[in-house]
């Protein structure tokens, strides 16, 4: 290139200079814009991925507490006058203890005339038992006829025969006696009494006067499905849940051989132990409850409970795609346990998934994915120099 055309680019170089320095201010001004323009994340969020554990297979059913066994307590002795009750409804009684008592005085008269009789009978037997000896020591010598012998050998017998009934009269009037005290036949609870069991009444044989609940001792009959009844075996743990939220622990005695042919349910019996203390009153025949068997455990995968969000009846999980933008995934929940929640599908265990900041998220939104650490509050100025001081 000569001097000749050198010469004009050298006059237009400082053009140039003053174009390009007007120009550079636009261009950084253009830039920020674009970075205005930009789009702007909706929410931070923290994430994480399904885990695996160990979850509790449970089953859950409801039914009604029933008393174990329950003891009809009445009356053995016919036409005699009640004197005293000593129990009612609600009382904890022992075996052998006395509940009520009849007027005795007939019965003792009775008695009484059934021991004379036995004395009788010993008396007479006593005199044919002599009579027959003697003539034992006669009859060889022909003295007595053979028939005289014979009946004084019957009259022997016959006197002994009426001792012996004699006897039976008179431990049935001993029994009667006893039948005056009516007495627990087992340790329990008192849980009705008749209105006949009042004092001054006269009640006939058989008529009852109490009703116990054995040893104090309550079973759950909870109602299960025939397509549940399979995983349930005797010997298994269930909980029962009363209506003021006490539980009670329980073993399954057994379960019922026939299905209810209308509800389709069967009856599984739960053993619980007698209640102590603020369970007694918790737990009472007849009232309903609800509860679960324990039948062991399984895997599963989970997530915190935070990462699902409940939307139009559906679980759902919002999971973090490379773009940084979320999309709402439907899942379907299982077990609960503690801060997790099953998922049985849906996702996999590779999948990311937003946990704090799930539930004010949206399908597509644009979030920025940090640490759980980084978005926890800062201490309280109080709480940092009491730190500092300590650290001092």
């Amino acid at each position: 290139m000569n001097n000749t055309m050198l010469k004009p680019l050298a006059m237009l170089m400082p053009f140039l200079l003053a174009a390009f320095a007007l120009n550079a201010p636009l261009a950084g001004a253009a830039d920020d814009n674009a970075k205005k323009d930009a789009p702007k994340a909706a929410l931070t969020v923290t994430t994480t991925k399904p885990s695996a554990a160990r979850l509790p297979i449970t089953l859950t059913a409801n039914g009604n507490v029933t008393a174990w066994q329950e003891a009809s307590i009445g009356s053995e002795s016919n036409g005699l006058r009640l004197t005293d009750i000593k129990v009612n409804v609600g009382d904890v009684v022992r075996k052998g203890e006395v509940l009520a008592t009849f007027s005795a005085d007939i019965v003792n008269a009775d008695v009484a005339q059934a021991r004379a009789a036995v004395m009788e009978a010993e008396a007479n037997a006593a005199e044919a038992a002599a009579n027959a000896a003697r003539a034992r020591t006669l009859e060889s010598t022909g003295a007595l006829s053979a028939q005289q012998i014979s009946q004084y050998m019957t009259a022997e017998q016959t006197a002994k025969a009426r001792i012996a009934s004699a006897r039976a009269q008179l431990a049935a009037q001993e029994l009667r006696l006893k039948y005056t005290q009516v007495v627990a036949p087992d340790s329990g609870v008192i849980s009705a009494r008749s209105a006949t069991a009042s004092v001054g009444s006269v009640v006939g044989t058989g008529t009852e006067l109490f009703r116990m609940i054995r040893q104090g001792r309550l079973e759950w009959r909870a109602e299960v499905t025939a397509a549940d009844l399979p995983k349930i075996r005797t010997g298994a743990s269930a909980i029962v849940k009363a209506a003021n939220g006490s539980e009670l622990a329980g073993k399954v005695r057994t379960v019922a051989p026939t299905v209810d042919p209308q509800s389709r349910y069967a009856l599984v019996y739960v053993d619980l132990p007698a209640p102590r203390g603020a369970e007694a009153s918790a737990f009472k025949a007849g009232m309903f409850a609800s509860g679960r068997f324990e039948l062991g455990t399984s895997d599963a995968m989970t997530v915190p409970q935070q990462a699902v969000v409940v939307r139009d009846g559906f679980s759902y999980v919002f999971r973090l795609n490379a773009d940084k933008r979320v999309s709402k995934v439907k899942v379907q929940a299982g077990r609960r346990l503690s801060d997790r929640i099953e998922i049985l599908g849906g996702i996999d265990n590779a999948t990311p998934v937003v946990v704090s900041g799930a539930g004010f998220l949206n399908d597509g939104d644009l979030v920025n994915n940090v640490t759980a650490a980084a978005i926890l509050p800062a201490p309280a100025p109080a709480q940092a120099s009491a730190k500092t001081a300590k650290a001092k």
